[in-house]
């Protein structure tokens, strides 16, 4: 574990010559500044634990599973570098894969920039995952990045609806809000992490995107670029409520009685 910038992979690709999308190593950032105040008093979300270890150990074990995946950069609360660090230095990771641990900004777009910029030259592929989605299975992991290696610029896992949405007109605290459009439900899909990119793309996404958004995805359609869909999971679900987490511990569990451990 380490804070300090690593040095390039090797080997390098000859000056000039493209790297090719199919041998393109792959970073992970995970965004862990926080404070998650849906889920109640207490540690950071990333922080609370989940089956005896913090979610961010379990997100950041789900980034390191798949082989595709060399480096994962944790972004921490600003205060909360030295903690994170320690953290992840108490439990078992993959030896084959590098970690390293940098301080957040104020949004959680500044703290992926932050992230984006701890990342050395040689990683081609980038994938931005929420420290709150712990469970997400590698094979969505491995899909998003085999869709970026196929020449998508970005893509995001994504699961169809099966509720019925209705678009409404913001009302007073308290008060009814009146209903004004029914989207075709067969069109909407609820976005999940990992999102994939060509780092290329998303780095000129955070230098040329300054509104507030919700995911990264986001930003490169605002440079008039196509994001892709792969299928998503059910169990790449958000811990953001105390129910999620309740959940989140039965998933566990029922993996943990299958695998036999």
């Amino acid at each position: 574990m380490s804070d300090d910038p690593l040095p390039p992979p090797s080997p390098n690709p000859a000056p000039g010559r493209p790297t090719s999308r199919a041998a393109a190593r792959t970073a992970a950032v995970i965004p862990a500044a926080g404070r998650g105040v849906r889920l109640g008093p207490g540690a950071p979300k990333a922080l609370r634990a989940l089956g005896g270890t913090p979610m961010l150990v379990h997100a950041v074990r789900a980034m390191a599973d798949s082989r595709a995946v060399s480096l994962v950069v944790v972004v921490a609360p600003p205060d909360g570098a030295p903690e994170v660090r320690s953290l992840l230095d108490a439990h078992a990771l993959p030896d084959r894969t590098d970690f390293v641990v940098v301080p957040g900004g104020d949004s959680r777009q500044e703290s992926v920039k932050r992230g984006l910029d701890a990342l050395p030259p040689g990683y081609d592929i980038v994938l931005v995952h929420d420290a709150a989605r712990p469970l997400v299975p590698v094979d969505t992991v491995d899909s998003v990045i085999e869709a970026v290696r196929d020449g998508a610029p970005a893509v995001v896992p994504a699961l169809p609806l099966a509720d019925t949405v209705k678009q409404v007109e913001p009302a007073a605290p308290g008060e009814p809000e009146p209903v004004v459009a029914t989207p075709d439900r067969s069109l909407l899909r609820a976005v999940q992490t990992p999102q994939g990119f060509d780092r290329d793309t998303l780095v000129r996404a955070h230098e040329t995107v300054r509104d507030d958004v919700t995911d990264d995805a986001s930003m490169v359609e605002q440079l008039g670029l196509t994001v892709v869909t792969v299928p998503g999971h059910e169990e790449a679900f958000k811990v953001t409520r105390p129910l999620d987490l309740v959940l989140a511990e039965a998933v566990l569990a029922r993996r943990r009685l299958n695998d036999g451990f």
